[in-house]
């Protein structure tokens, strides 16, 4: 405890970030503060109340780095790079993979569109982060927002929105500005994501006289009002002296097991869910959490062969397809969580007997969170522990073949059990929107001479879809995909007859 006082005492109470390293030098943990002083000196406090996950890593502290910035904007950018750059065991260890956001900007796009998700996709755009919070991550955009003015309009609006009169958005919709002047303001937004923060100042700033210069007083007035907000970063609170960290998931693995009688903790749970729209694009996911974590490189998605509307039948087919000896030598799991009520497992149940495979399985009924098991020699689990059932404070039903199992909701095992099904749910829905969007996009603009797939998907990008491609001025197809193409695509949707017979 010495050494770390005498350390705490030379770091200075400006925002920065820092890093834990352990005797060999190994950087075992990254993060961020908003007064470094304050927000080491946490980690030592006796008195302070941690998880075993975060008194291992203080345990293993030898000595801890820094680097000074100017603004907490700075610290939470620098943050994630340093995260990417060193992947500290710890960071890995201590954070929920759920609250892991990113900064998308698809620059591919004649006018990006800047948006937040949870993970990123192989489509080409730039993505930024992870980022561990998404509260402070989106303030954070929005203050930039005004030095640097950007659109969130993943389909084009077909007149001015708000936040261009507000100045926070260029007026794409409305050809204010053009995707080549638009995409250079984005770049500059990206240099400053990057920590590029110090020359963009001095580039704002040389240009503001450049246009005072030559008399543009309107243009250089914009940019002095910008250059102004991007000083005045110091002065906002993004995330305050408090960090982000989550508890550990040990708990719940350990309970589960005790929960269901399983000879050892499950290490590896698979999720799965089933999305379609009335029978249509029927989908299945597969996820998988390891050691409670989300272990994004083994998921894997399923196309239905079936078809209609059938969710039993859909996930017995889904369970016959994971444990065929096509997929052998995929992990075996320790657990199966279906994302359903008693039809559901028991489908699941059925084409698991089928296939020969003795895998302990349970669902998770929406309603009242319930866990469902079935009360069979199958499953493994013919009685649940009464002292067990007493120390959970849950409570047990009985229902045909089957047990209903409710614990509080603020549980372990019900958070665990939550995070998993609720990625089974984002990752089925995300592919059965995909399917959807290029279904959705199979329209008249596939005829069109000289229209290919990369125009197609600019065009649907832009205005939505066949239909609004067609109520699109030839202006506004100019400013997307060029005058000449653009005189074409115009021309030949409103020729005489009608071409749009199908959307």
């Amino acid at each position: 405890m010495i050494k770390h006082n005498t350390v705490i005492k030379k770091i200075p109470r400006t925002p920065g970030v820092y890093f834990h390293k352990s005797a060999s030098g190994e950087v075992i943990y990254v993060g961020k503060a908003a007064n470094l002083k304050n927000r080491v000196g946490q980690y030592f406090q006796k008195s302070r109340a941690r998880d075993v996950k975060t008194d291992a890593l203080v345990a293993e502290i030898a000595t801890t780095d820094w680097i000074e910035v100017e603004t907490e904007l700075d610290a939470l950018f620098l943050e994630s790079e340093m995260i990417k750059r060193y992947m500290p065991r710890y960071n890995i260890l201590l954070r929920d993979d759920k609250s892991q956001t990113y900064i998308r900007i698809p620059m591919n796009d004649a006018y990006p569109a800047i948006s937040f998700t949870r993970g990123p996709l192989d489509d080409g755009a730039i993505y930024y982060g992870p980022y561990y919070n998404a509260v402070p991550i989106k303030k954070a955009l929005r203050y930039l927002r005004k030095v640097f003015p950007y659109s969130t309009h993943e389909t084009m609006p077909s007149k001015l929105c708000l936040q261009y009169h507000l100045g926070l958005c260029p007026g794409v919709e409305a050809q204010k500005t053009t995707s080549i002047e638009y995409k250079k303001t984005l770049k500059k937004l990206q240099r400053y994501l990057e920590g590029d923060r110090k020359q963009l100042v001095r580039e704002l700033e040389r240009d503001m006289k450049s246009l005072a210069g030559e008399h543009k007083y309107e243009e250089a007035a914009i940019m002095r009002n910008r250059l102004r907000d991007l000083k005045q970063l110091t002065q906002r609170i993004v995330f305050g002296d408090r960090e982000f960290m989550d508890i550990s998931k040990d708990q719940g693995l350990s309970d589960l097991q005790r929960l269901l009688q399983l000879s050892r903790i499950p290490k590896r749970i698979e999720g799965y869910d089933i999305s379609h729209m009335s029978g249509t694009n029927n989908v299945a996911s597969m996820v998988v959490a390891t050691n409670g974590l989300a272990d994004k490189s083994q998921y894997r998605k399923f196309k239905m062969q079936l078809p209609g509307n059938n969710d039993f039948g859909h996930m017995r087919e889904t369970m016959t397809r994971r444990f065929s000896d096509r997929h052998k030598d995929w992990p075996t799991p320790d657990l199966l969580l279906i994302d359903g009520g008693k039809g559901q497992l028991a489908a699941a149940l059925a084409a698991l007997d089928s296939t020969g495979n003795d895998v302990a399985a349970i669902g998770l009924a929406k309603r009242d969170e319930q866990i469902v098991i079935k009360q069979d020699d199958r499953s493994h689990m013919p009685q649940l522990e009464y002292e067990v059932m007493q120390e959970l404070h849950g409570v047990v039903e009985r229902s045909d073949d089957f047990l209903l199992v409710t614990l509080p909701k603020n549980s372990h095992v019900v958070k665990l059990l939550q995070r998993i099904r609720n990625e089974s749910h984002r990752f089925a829905v995300s592919y059965h929107s995909t399917l959807k969007r290029k279904a959705a996009t199979k329209s008249i603009l596939d005829d069109i001479p000289g229209v290919g797939p990369s125009t197609r998907k600019k065009l649907v990008t832009s205005f939505g879809s066949g239909q609004g491609t067609k109520l699109a001025s030839e202006a506004q197809l100019s400013a997307v995909v060029g005058p000449k193409l653009a005189k074409n695509i115009y021309e030949w949707l409103h020729s005489s007859g009608d071409n749009m017979n199908t959307l």
